[in-house]
């Protein structure tokens, strides 16, 4: 099973909590770079806020003058002025029109943001995964991209279709009503907004960390999820070999480690933060807000319609408050998302300077070639000065322990990577040099890698313009044909979705996208490897026509295959250790002991 790595335990605090800070930055400044591509479309959405918010105050000078207008009456026994009220109730009217209205452009002008970044990302991300190593697309970075393009980019949706606009109408309009607040009374406005300092000292205790906390989290969380990750695609095994406890032990300590964590970080701060937020209660505010005012009316300081504008102010507060805590949190996880996605947008890719060139012939030549998994400390040696040829129309095979190198050099001859140093030519010219690679190398590998579409795509990925007889040609020298047609659909049959094809079947439907491609090269990494005898036969009928005239690289462990081949190349520990036929080879100890072991092995698979 694949193990990732825990947090190292025994890390002081005071470092830990300096590395949260210093990624919060780093998410900070990721998000700041993503989103310039917008930035001035946000501007504009800001500044129509801005307007939309203080538009928001005119209705509340409105109903004080109409209050006014009414109480004015009401104390003379005269007539009510309609025309004056009338006249406030259009202004009221026009004022939330317009407010709603621009309201509405700027969410139109942010939400139109988030589109154009969305597609530009994703753009940017097919130009750039077109780009990386096919090495690269391993399980764990496969996993990556898909929550980058699904998950990740979600994420940031809010901050930029939403938090422009509604975060700034939660900063300006609280503060433009405040300051009519203070217009209409000064002890109002006091009053308005007396909870909120003591709000704001309990919040500011209890937000004490919260970024570099909620880095920790993240971080924990991964870890919990990578451990369960862990545990559960390898239950199988563990099972089978009766390792439950000891599998379950890291994913269990992993979360017992998260839950002390939240419980040691959540319970100070609900206690701090609950009392905080019943400071801004509708009740304890209306009961400061009419209390006080009431006291200011008896006094005749203040009319009951100036109280009742900044009562109603006053519950408009810990709304904007509220919207304005959640855009900063908001803020804080879609860093970590941007910072996702720009690691993402700057994965290494393969080098290209431009040269096109055509194969002359298809001799193969391996020239003093090197390559590293990793790099830094972390970096592993995989090939060392690794030289060989594969002539023209000859079949060559690779051989050697598990985890010599093997598929490595199968994999750059199909350039799934680059060498770190050295060369690989294909009819005198360098693989990076040869436009349209793959109309010269194909591949069987042990993996078929069909994806979700029909039968016939399938086959036909490599040739999408060919037809429908080229496609059931190739269907057949791959003996598949019969059992496509046998299906419901047949070669309009979906891969994985109503299909329940076996893995001999599969690795025939990619014989046959071999097949249909034609290329002068190929590479067979153990296309058998993972299919019953029936299947290995049917395999091996049809990788013997597809081979027929062409340069072959095999990889392979079985040795009635070896035997039949015109080279074979010995390789350990990622060199090449003996170049000859199997007998030039017979003297070989590393050769000989390796025959003896495939030989004895698969003699008890064949019992």
């Amino acid at each position: 099973m694949t193990t990732i790595d825990a947090p190292a335990v025994g890390v002081p605090e005071k470092d830990t909590a300096t590395d949260a800070r210093a990624q919060q930055k780093a998410d900070a400044r990721a998000l700041d770079d993503l989103l310039r591509p917008v930035a001035p479309s946000l501007t504009v959405g800001r500044l129509l806020a801005v307007v939309s918010a203080i538009l928001a105050v005119v209705p509340y000078i409105a109903l004080v003058h109409i209050g006014e207008i009414l109480l004015d009456a009401g104390h003379s026994d005269g007539a009510v002025d309609a025309d004056a009220v009338f006249r406030w109730l259009r202004i009221l009217l026009a004022a939330f029109t317009l407010r709603l209205a621009v309201y509405f452009v700027a969410l139109l002008i942010t939400h139109l943001a988030d589109i154009r970044l969305g597609h530009l990302l994703r753009r940017r991300m097919i130009h750039r995964f077109a780009e990386v190593p096919l090495n690269w697309f391993t399980a764990t970075n496969s996993g990556r991209v898909r929550k980058a393009l699904q998950d990740d980019i979600g994420t940031i949706h809010h901050l930029i279709a939403h938090r422009p606009v509604d975060g700034t109408v939660a900063i300006v309009m609280p503060l433009t009503l405040t300051v009519y607040a203070f217009v209409i009374d000064w002890r109002l406005g006091l009053l308005a907004v007396a909870t909120v300092p003591l709000y704001g000292a309990a919040m500011a205790l209890s937000m004490r960390g919260m970024g570099e906390k909620t880095v920790l989290m993240d971080t924990k969380l991964a870890v919990v999820s990578a451990r369960m990750v862990e545990f559960v695609t390898g239950i199988t095994v563990v099972k089978a070999f009766g390792r439950v406890g000891h599998a379950h032990r890291a994913y269990r300590e992993s979360a017992e480690e998260f839950q002390a964590f939240y419980h040691d970080w959540v319970r100070p701060l609900v206690r701090v933060s609950s009392l905080g937020t019943s400071l801004l209660a509708v009740p304890l505010i209306l009961l400061v807000n009419i209390g006080g005012g009431a006291w200011l009316v008896h006094h005749g300081a203040v009319t009951v319609a100036d109280v009742l504008a900044t009562s109603l102010i006053a519950l408009l507060i810990p709304y904007g408050i509220e919207v304005l805590m959640n855009a900063m949190w908001s803020a804080q996880i879609a860093g970590a998302a941007a910072r996702r996605l720009t690691d993402l947008l700057e994965t290494p890719v393969l080098a290209d300077d431009g040269v096109r060139a055509e194969p002359r012939g298809h001799d193969v030549v391996f020239d003093h070639v090197g390559y590293t998994y990793g790099t830094g400390e972390s970096a592993e040696l995989a090939l060392d000065d690794v030289s060989f040829t594969l002539r023209e129309g000859t079949v060559t095979a690779l051989v050697g322990p598990s985890g010599s190198g093997k598929s490595t050099i199968a994999a750059l001859l199909a350039r799934f990577d680059d060498p770190q140093s050295g060369e690989i030519r294909l009819g005198g010219v360098p693989v990076s040099e040869i436009d349209h690679l793959y109309r010269h190398v194909g591949f069987v590998l042990q993996d078929p890698q069909l994806p979700a579409i029909s039968l016939r795509d399938n086959i036909a990925l490599g040739r999408p313009d060919a037809t429908e007889e080229q496609i059931r040609e190739a269907a057949r020298a791959a003996r598949i044909l019969d059992e496509i047609e046998a299906l419901p659909n047949g070669f309009d049959t979906v891969y994985g979705a109503d299909s329940g094809l076996s893995g001999g079947q599969a690795q025939r439907i990619a014989i046959a996208r071999a097949i249909l491609v034609d290329a002068p090269v190929l590479i067979l990494d153990e296309a058998t490897a993972l299919t019953d005898p029936e299947s290995q036969f049917r395999i091996q009928q049809a990788l013997s026509d597809l081979v027929r005239d062409k340069t072959v690289l095999l990889v392979a462990h079985r040795p009635e295959v070896i035997t039949g081949v015109d080279r074979i190349v010995l390789v350990r520990n990622g060199r090449v250790v003996a170049v000859g036929t199997h007998d030039d080879l017979a003297s070989e100890p590393g050769y000989t002991q390796l025959w003896k072991s495939t030989t004895a092995t698969f003699g008890r698979e064949n019992r």
